[in-house]
């Protein structure tokens, strides 16, 4: 997207080129699978991928025909299929860089490769890719997107183990055991939430165990009530701490247990805030936040659509889906299963086991050879609490000694150190407007601010 509207917004001729290594340019991982049943974790009207167009996916679904007759209210709440989304963006890629119309500026190229390395070349800079070869540019947008989770203890003896899955993005379906074994899900996110829907599509009737060190899964997106007592009117939550913003939010959730009501609300009417609250946080508010705070936050921030819910929950009832409190000790190969030893001294076997527990977020241990091999030059530095990459106002990267690099910029998962909210459209949009601007020279980030607090919710 940030190409798209680096596209759409220069009025002067260049050429832009799009280094991926991921399958086709626009649909990204969470987009790719043509999985029916994979469904968006927002509704159709906040999914535009534009900032200054609210409407664009809306008005995009009308082109479909099995969209052509749903009510305005009826589609603008609707948790449209992924794939569907992944064609949307595939759409707006292929218009805007594959085929742009008479009296366009840009020019694009496609690259299929991975970038390992981004050297100071006599004009700009190097892009070294892993087969040998080599892009010059002049600006260089970091968007690497999620890390894969974080290595578990005892992993290294189950490299080659054919019932150990590392990152449940990779294709494990032909793998899963026959209907009398078991699936062993770690964690119990938005990754294991996607793999319990595979299994249940694919007929599979053995047994799934889920491991995490609480037990939640995500909430189910719900009809709100009207709440204008919060945020209170004469309270400036960006300067409030995280202290007091904790006794804040407990007193209005228990007003809204005694009205009946979700105390989700609350998480809500807190998105407009929450990157400015974050960066009123102190070094060890931040830290603190993300070590107690995030996974009880994560469970009511990051909603599913109300049918995902129901068939988590249905896998529950009929007692396929076994849960697990309980932090992990030790993976260990236990002859053709993987034995998983939990610290209250149980263990669960698997037949597969797979990797669910999220990205891993400690930057500086990133598993990326462009990212290391920028990080070991000082061309990049982590932020603060090293969970990405440290960034100017603009999204310009901040070296090792502190100066701006004079051309590499980044956005997505790769600033949540410094905005916390990164990884979901509303923020990404407007991240990724911000970026072509900036790349552009034009206008930064007071208007586009605006914008974010306008389209979030």
């Amino acid at each position: 997207m940030t190409a798209v509207n680096i596209a759409r917004l220069t009025e002067q001729p260049l050429h832009v080129c799009v280094v991926n290594d991921q399958g086709p340019v626009g649909r990204g991982v969470a987009y790719g699978l043509r999985r029916p049943g994979y469904l968006l974790n927002v509704a159709a009207r906040n999914m535009s991928a534009f900032p200054h167009e609210p409407n664009h996916f809306l008005d995009w679904l009308r082109t479909r025909s099995e969209f052509e007759l749903t009510p305005d209210i009826e589609l603008r709440e609707r948790f449209v299929a992924r794939q569907i989304y992944g064609d949307y963006l595939r759409s707006i890629a292929q218009h805007h860089l594959q085929s742009p119309g008479e009296g366009a500026y840009a020019t694009s190229e496609l690259v299929s490769g991975e970038a390992v390395d981004i050297e100071p070349a006599e004009a700009g800079c190097r892009v070294r890719l892993a087969d040998g070869t080599a892009i010059d540019a002049d600006r260089v947008v970091l968007a690497t997107g999620n890390e894969p989770p974080a290595p578990l203890p005892g992993v290294e003896q189950l490299a080659d183990h054919p019932a150990w899955v590392a990152n449940p993005w990779q294709a494990w379906e032909q793998r899963r055991p026959e209907h009398d074994g078991s699936v062993v899900l770690l964690g119990t996110g938005l990754s294991t939430v996607d793999a319990i829907i595979t299994l249940r599509a694919l007929g599979w009737l053995g047994t799934i165990h889920a491991i995490s060190r609480h037990g939640w899964f995500p909430h189910a997106h719900f009809r709100g009530i009207e709440y204008p007592e919060f945020p209170p009117p004469d309270v400036d939550l960006g300067a409030l701490g995280l202290e007091r913003l904790l006794a804040l939010v407990e007193e209005h959730c228990a007003i809204l247990h005694e009205r009946n009501a979700n105390p989700a609300i609350i998480v809500d009417k807190l998105r407009p805030y929450t990157q400015r609250i974050w960066s009123g946080f102190s070094h060890d508010e931040r830290l603190t936040f993300a070590r107690e705070h995030a996974a009880r936050w994560n469970v009511f921030r990051h909603r599913i659509a109300p049918d995902i819910h129901a068939q988590i929950t249905s896998s529950q009832l009929t007692g396929q889906l076994r849960v697990h409190t309980g932090s992990i000790v030790k993976l260990e190969p236990s002859a053709g299963q993987i034995r998983i030893e939990l610290a209250d001294g149980q263990s669960v076997h698997g037949d597969l086991v797979i990797n669910a527990t999220g990205p891993a977020t400690k930057f500086t241990e990133t598993r990326s050879a462009l990212l290391q091999n920028l990080l070991r030059r000082g061309a990049i530095a982590p932020d603060s609490i090293d969970m990405g990459v440290r960034i100017d106002s603009d999204h310009t990267a901040v070296t090792s000694s502190g100066d701006r690099s004079p051309w590499l910029l980044a956005l997505g998962p790769l600033l949540r150190g410094t905005y916390w909210e990164t990884i979901a459209v509303p923020e990404l949009r407007v991240q990724a407007r911000r970026v072509a601007e900036t790349v552009l020279g034009g206008a930064r980030a007071e208007q586009e601010s605006q914008l974010q607090l306008e389209y979030m919710i």
